[in-house]
């Protein structure tokens, strides 16, 4: 077992974990926040489980889980409109902590990586990931201005 092994066990238990906690219990709002947290934390893992087992194909894994966990969200805020409207969920300190674990897992894979493809694919997992949960908590949160919720 190395670091990036290591690294990763922690982030997938810390993170999935919790998420998984949060999914599995609670009222409605906590957990589609937490399914939304999840793409987020799984992410990071999956890209510090290619750099510990030198396997490329978890970078392709995780820039697929980036595009498509957001779009999930999305779903289930479009499809929860009615039960979330009334109590919005608020999560901004989960989201931006989800944030800084992903911005900070992808800047050290990209300084290891080096210059070349895999550092242009580790930008974009990155920016996918960050963006993607951003924009999908704001819409579990608030929403967006002029746009109707039914």
């Amino acid at each position: 077992m190395n670091g990036w092994i290591l690294a990763a066990t922690a982030v997938l238990a810390v993170g999935l974990g919790s998420t998984l906690w949060g999914v599995a219990t609670g009222p409605l709002k906590r957990r589609v926040v937490a399914q939304n947290l999840s793409t987020a934390m799984v992410c990071p893992g999956l890209l510090l489980l290619s750099q510990g087992y030198s396997r490329t194909a978890y970078v392709d894994l995780a820039l697929l889980m980036a595009l498509l966990g957001p779009v999930g969200t999305l779903v289930f805020a479009r499809l929860l409109a009615d039960e979330l409207a009334d109590d919005p969920p608020r999560a901004r300190g989960p989201t931006w902590a989800a944030a800084g674990v992903g911005v900070v897992v992808v800047l050290v894979l990209c300084a290891v990586a080096g210059p070349g493809r895999s550092l242009v694919k580790l930008l974009i997992v990155g920016a996918l990931l960050v963006g993607g949960n951003l924009i999908a908590s704001r819409a579990l949160s608030r929403g967006f201005a002029g746009v109707s919720r039914g």
